[in-house]
């Protein structure tokens, strides 16, 4: 198996490659001008003979009127020793200095290699004009030219590879230091276990691309050290709400089984175990009941529903208690939303128990309903003593009493009915929230429309 390469490794590559492309163009390009420019002095430089050779050969019109004038043109040709020159006319060579090869008979330059030499052709007439004008083949020898450009490519080739072995070597460099914030990340992940939530990364410090990664990183440590804390304390205080009940159970069992004991003292045990064991029960049904709400098990029903009906009948059913604790039970406008009847008959009913308890003889709780634009506002509120406003926050924390002096295993209230409420709301999509000011508390829930 082929083992993969590490992040460092493939951005070394990648600064090699492009590199060695970059530098490859570059070469190719540079080639390419100097070739270019060569052509062109080699134009130049046949032009300017071109120019001697017609001055030279002026007036020659016949084979013997060239005899006369052909001292002076190898005299002309002599200063430059790499020009030959081939001269035909009428289906003769006046002269022929040229290599014995076959050559491009179309007028203008062309580029020709003979037994490792190569050449510049230059085809022209002697009198341009003129159709029966002899021709000139001039051949200048531009090995020189081609050896420079065959060692330019050799350095283009060396270059390139020079160059792309420096950045493979220096990207690996550089990406090692750059990823060098990312190794501590790895290494801070590494380290994380239930006792060691509370490192975080230094995100100041790290590069603006990766500042976002880190605090995102932070975020998510602290929402893990924050759900463990929670899982901690939710365990405790499971053990906490189940301590006194179980222990009472054992005492009253043990005691009863000391000595014999009436057939009444037993059935009196076995029914004041029935209402611990009951207690417990519940209990459990409700940790249940928010273990499937946060693993996203609530579903509730969609069906229609007149919440101002639903009101009224748990209105009904707490009229009794409302009436023995001298309170006034008020319901204020209508709405209608969709949602799971059961579900959210329960909330409501831990919303009217707790204001029913915590409000004084002559208080009042009202239930007031609000429909808006976007959706359904729902409230439920009581006179009587606020609620400090740093005790907003826990409310509806899993066993949380805002009573300080708390009851353990007290089979009326384990703590868990506004955390159950919560749960109910989200699940419909929708939010809940306390307020306490002026002697009065309510607890508001926003459901959406077209829940």
């Amino acid at each position: 198996m082929i083992p993969r390469l590490s992040l460092a490794s493939r951005l070394a590559l990648l600064f090699a490659a492009c590199t060695a492309v970059v530098s490859l163009l570059a070469g190719v390009l540079f080639n390419r001008a100097s070739e270019a420019h060569f052509i062109e002095l080699d134009q130049q430089q046949l032009d300017s003979k071109l120019v001697a050779l017609r001055s030279t050969l002026q007036g020659v019109e016949s084979l013997d009127s060239f005899a006369q004038r052909e001292a002076q043109l190898r005299a002309e040709l002599n200063r430059q020793p790499d020009l030959t020159l081939r001269i035909t006319a009428a289906g003769q060579r006046w002269l022929d200095d040229a290599p014995s090869v076959s050559l491009p008979e179309a007028p203008g330059l062309h580029t020709l290699q003979n037994a490792g030499t190569d050449y510049r052709v230059y085809n022209a007439p002697l009198r341009p004009g003129q159709l029966a004008s002899p021709q000139l083949t001039l051949m200048l020898d531009i090995t020189h030219h081609q050896h420079f450009l065959q060692r330019m490519q050799h350095l283009i080739w060396l270059t390139v590879g020079l160059s792309a072995l420096a950045t493979a070597l220096l990207g690996a460099w550089a990406a090692r230091s750059g990823l060098r914030p990312l190794r501590r990340m790895g290494e801070v992940a590494a380290s994380v276990s239930a006792n060691s939530l509370t490192q975080r990364l230094p995100h100041q410090q790290m590069p603006a691309e990766l500042a976002d990664l880190a605090q995102a990183f932070n975020a998510m440590l602290g929402r893990l050290d924050d759900a463990f804390q929670r899982l901690s304390a939710f365990s405790a205080d499971i053990a906490h709400e189940l301590r006194t009940p179980l222990s009472n159970l054992l005492t009253q069992t043990q005691v009863i089984l000391t000595q014999p004991r009436p057939l009444e003292d037993y059935r009196e045990a076995l029914h004041s175990n029935l209402e611990e064991l009951q207690w417990m029960a519940q209990l459990v049904n409700d940790m249940l009941y928010l273990a499937k709400a946060d693993h996203g098990l609530l579903v509730p029903k969609r069906e229609p529903l007149a919440l101002g009906d639903e009101v009224e009948t748990l209105l009904e059913f707490f009229a009794l208690l409302a009436e023995d604790a001298q309170v006034s039970l008020v319901r204020e406008g209508n709405a209608q939303t969709v949602g799971d009847r059961g579900m959210l008959r329960r909330a409501l009913s831990n919303l009217l128990d707790n204001a029913l308890r915590f409000t004084p003889a002559g208080g009042q709780v009202r239930v007031r309903m609000v429909e808006g634009a976007r959706g359904v506002t729902l409230t439920v509120e009581n006179s009587g003593k606020g609620i400090p406003a740093h005790v907003l926050p826990r409310l509806f924390d899993r066993f949380y009493r805002a009573d300080p002096a708390r009851h353990e295993g007290s089979s009326e209230h384990a703590g868990l009915g506004l955390a159950i409420t919560q749960s109910i709301v989200r699940a419909h999509g929708g939010r809940i929230f306390c307020e306490s000011a002026a002697g009065w508390t309510r607890f508001v829930i926003e459901l959406p429309r077209g829940n």
